[in-house]
């Protein structure tokens, strides 16, 4: 039986990730896909990418390191969603895990209805699947409680689930009632060799902070319109830099006019990605302003480029950083203002390179490879379930709720052996392995420099 299991182990998986949010959008959730299906790879494991198209980008792609995306023809409904059809993707993701030789399937994203549909799918077809939940959701409000509830079906028969802290692992099992030891916690990780201090450090004579988020509700917008005048006001040498958009933007343009900070608040719109180091290098504080948070990359890539954060307690923010690196505060004004003050006493003390150093060994997306493989072994250890066993589990979500699901897998069900009688599996050419071994060099190289100190000297070859 040891043998077996060092056997699985061993093994080498053909993985399916699984979302709506996918380069050439960027977010928390895109960068984690893309950086993890890269290590994975570099572990020498094979990685697909399936996601909707994005404007005229169709069909299939390669990325660096040979990673594969099926950029399907489905295009966003709202938010960067599919429109959140049953069984409309059915075929195209039974072909997808045929062609390529599939043996897991990884969804990410609560709120990603392609991932919700292809993991629902693919436990039908006997798939092993396994699911991060990235965002923490309340259970108040009415859009709460119907996520919560798709959730639950999603996640009824999952194989593993995984989540980027302790409070999101909490959140996520108190939704979906799955069970604790399903899931794992697995943080994300930043790229160290990308978001590195600035040569010289930043004058401290006038003190820069930094805000990068969409400005937003949920990101505490609101919050930054009745913070920045304030500290404005108790400082005189203090000036903000604010990236990002969003429907609150309007409010901060409104603020500036109103308190006349058109010379010590600076609204530069939406930053790409490639641009952010180059405005977090300017300034000495990051500020997060968030009214729920599960993790936060943002103050990873704040605090690897050297800067204090001030957050708000939020989710899972105090699991990030070490309390000489973070300053918390309550999400309320003047508790945010005090904390923020507090953060500029301590400036004196801070050493960029000494911090960025700290967040090299503290987060490396090397190690969330490792982690997320040895949840792929457990999920494929999983006992394999016939389809009355399965149903049993979704009758549980519900007097009325569970039968409901039932109906939608029998239906499922069902399709997929008409499909299969349409359209045998043996009918449908598997899809050779594309290896450029140009790649390959490149790809290990790039991951030694995200975790290897010493390799870390040119920032210019970067994932």
């Amino acid at each position: 039986m040891g043998g077996r299991d060092s056997a699985l182990q061993n093994q080498k998986h053909s993985i399916l990730m699984v979302s709506d949010f996918f380069y050439p959008n960027f977010g928390g959730v895109e960068n984690h896909i893309y950086y993890l299906s890269q290590c994975l790879l570099n572990l020498g494991h094979k990685v697909v990418v399936v996601t909707h198209a994005y404007g005229k980008r169709s069909g299939v792609r390669y990325m660096t390191g040979g990673l594969k995306v099926y950029y399907i023809p489905w295009r966003p409904f709202f938010n960067q969603n599919t429109f959140p059809t049953l069984y409309g993707i059915l075929p195209i993701i039974r072909t997808i895990l045929i062609r390529e030789r599939i043996n897991i399937v990884h969804g990410h994203q609560t709120f990603s209805t392609l991932c919700h549909n292809a993991l629902m799918h693919a436990r039908i077809m006997g798939y092993k699947v396994v699911f991060t939940d990235h965002s923490l959701t309340g259970f108040a409000d009415s859009g709460s409680i119907h996520m919560n509830k798709v959730l639950q079906f999603t996640l009824a028969d999952v194989s593993q689930a995984i989540c980027v802290s302790h409070t999101s692992k909490e959140n996520t099992v108190l939704r979906s009632d799955l069970a604790p030891e399903k899931v794992f916690v697995i943080p994300n990780a930043v790229d160290t060799a990308m978001f590195k201090p600035a040569l010289e450090r930043p004058s401290r004579t006038e003190i820069i902070i930094v805000v990068i988020s969409r400005l937003v509700y949920r990101k505490g917008a609101d919050l930054l319109v009745e913070v920045i005048p304030e500290v404005c006001r108790l400082h005189p040498n203090v000036r903000f830099i604010v990236g990002g958009d969003g429907s609150k933007r309007v409010r901060l343009e409104e603020m500036r006019e109103k308190h006349s900070l058109q010379d010590r608040v600076d609204l530069l719109g939406a930053v790409p990605h490639a641009q952010v180091r180059s405005v977090l290098i300017s300034g000495h504080i990051f500020l997060n302003s968030s009214l729920t948070e599960a993790f936060c990359m943002a103050i990873l890539e704040a605090a690897s480029c050297g800067l204090l954060t001030v957050s708000t307690r939020v989710g899972g923010v105090p699991e990030v950083l070490p309390d000489d690196m973070i300053v918390l505060a309550e999400p309320d004004p003047s508790d945010m203002v005090k904390a923020i003050s507090k953060a500029i006493t301590m400036l004196p003390k801070i050493d960029p390179q000494v911090m960025h150093n700290r967040m090299r060994e503290l987060y490396s997306w090397h190690d969330v490879a490792k982690r997320t493989e040895i949840v792929y072994d457990r999920a494929l250890k999983c006992s394999d379930q016939n389809l009355l066993e399965r149903l049993s589990r979704y009758l549980s979500c519900g007097a009325w709720a569970g039968k409901i699901f039932c109906l939608v897998m029998i239906f499922s069900f069902m399709l997929w052996h008409l499909l299969e009688l349409w359209e045998p599996a043996d009918d449908i050419e598997e899809a050779p392995d594309l290896i450029l071994s140009r790649n390959c060099v490149e790809l290990e190289r790039c991951c030694r420099k995200l975790n290897n100190p010493e390799n870390q000297k040119n920032s210019s070859d970067t994932i």
